[in-house]
């Protein structure tokens, strides 16, 4: 059995790595170059996706005595990642990057990488379970629930399922960072990336205006459409924002919506960002296939939102969930993921409300 590893240089995919090496894997390590620093206009000093992470596995792979190569996808990921972040932004949405790299680069170029290679399945160091449920595979939580991404991976496939392996998904990042010690691998202690890689400086707008061009201001207006002020532009903004907006109402104030038609950003009081309804395009069923036309589950808006309690009403158009307690912020651009219990049934794109 043949096993491409995808390793990053962090603590996690080494130990991966290790972990199918000893399930008796023949092991081929690789990394992916996505970018180069100055591709997103970060300084060459920066040492975000830098070669010191490159040689960090390579040097893992070698210890382990496994061929190590690197696999040059840059234009896919300006192109299928990149751009699309930016293109959201320009239109007043919030992206999650990571859920783009997964579905086009990892799962997708990477994937068929390792079927080309004759792999068996291809490896991440991923916190999630993939389980066999008689004829289908199923994709579940990890066991440790503060590590969980299962979030991020609601874009995989039956056939992808079936020849991916997450090895870390059962243990917790203590337990994984004491097997890279025991093994001696020098990233043992090597701390998490926290970050959006193409933009480790947390200056998203940067990077927008470096791939789309600059970004005009515009006006603030309150919900019955008055001018209450000036904004920086809306790719500097996100729904629920209320640091950093820069105006003085005499109250506290937040960005309820951003329309990038008029290039206004609408603001007003916190509980005008709460709503039950939540529209979700582009959705993927783990499955293949919905359990049924209309269902109740637990939904989760955002990487860090815990998952809440909605009926499901599947629709031509989309899925349309409508929770239980009204949620805050919706944003449009990030995912909405449905699991019953620890499986995930799917995700997709938080979209505005249909009208009508």
């Amino acid at each position: 059995m043949r096993a491409l590893i995808a390793m990053s240089g962090g603590v996690d995919s080494s130990v991966a790595a290790c972990l199918m090496q000893e399930q008796g894997y023949e092991c081929i390590g690789c990394t992916m170059k996505l970018f180069d620093n100055a591709d997103a206009g970060i300084s060459a000093e920066r040492p975000c996706c830098s070669l010191e992470d490159a040689e960090d596995a390579r040097g893992v792979a070698n210890r382990l005595g496994i061929p190590f190569y690197v696999f040059n996808y840059r234009d896919e990921f300006r192109a299928q990642v990149m751009q699309r972040f930016a293109d959201a932004y320009r239109h007043g949405l919030t992206p999650n990057p990571c859920v783009d790299c997964n579905r086009y680069l990892k799962f997708g170029r990477l994937y068929e990488r390792a079927r080309a290679l004759d792999c068996d399945v291809l490896v991440t160091g991923h916190y999630a379970r993939i389980e066999r449920a008689g004829d289908r595979f199923v994709l579940k939580k990890a066991l440790s629930p503060d590590k969980d991404q299962s979030y991020v991976l609601y874009c995989l496939t039956q056939e992808q399922l079936a020849h991916t392996a997450f090895p870390l998904g059962g243990i917790s990042k203590d337990e994984t960072r004491a097997i890279a010690a025991s093994r001696g691998f020098l990233n043992a202690n090597k701390s998490d990336s926290q970050d959006i890689c193409f933009a480790p400086d947390g200056d998203y707008a940067r990077v927008v205006e470096e791939l789309t061009g600059p970004c005009p201001p515009g006006d603030y207006v309150d919900p019955d459409g008055r001018v209450v002020g000036r904004h920086k532009g809306i790719i500097r903004y996100t729904l629920g924002q209320h640091r950093g907006l820069g105006i003085a109402l005499g109250k506290p104030t937040y960005v309820l919506a951003i329309r990038p038609e008029t290039n206004q950003i609408v603001v007003g009081d916190n509980d005008a960002l709460f709503s039950r309804e939540v529209f979700v395009r582009d959705f993927n069923w783990i499955a293949g296939e919905p359990p049924a036309e209309r269902f109740r589950c637990l939904g989760k808006l955002r990487y860090r939102h815990r998952e809440q309690p909605a009926e499901v009403t599947v629709t031509p158009d989309g899925v349309r969930l409508v929770f239980d307690e009204p949620q805050r912020a919706v944003t449009p651009g990030q995912s909405a993921v449905l699991y019953d219990g620890d499986v995930v049934l799917g995700g997709g794109v938080i979209a505005p409300l249909p009208q009508g």
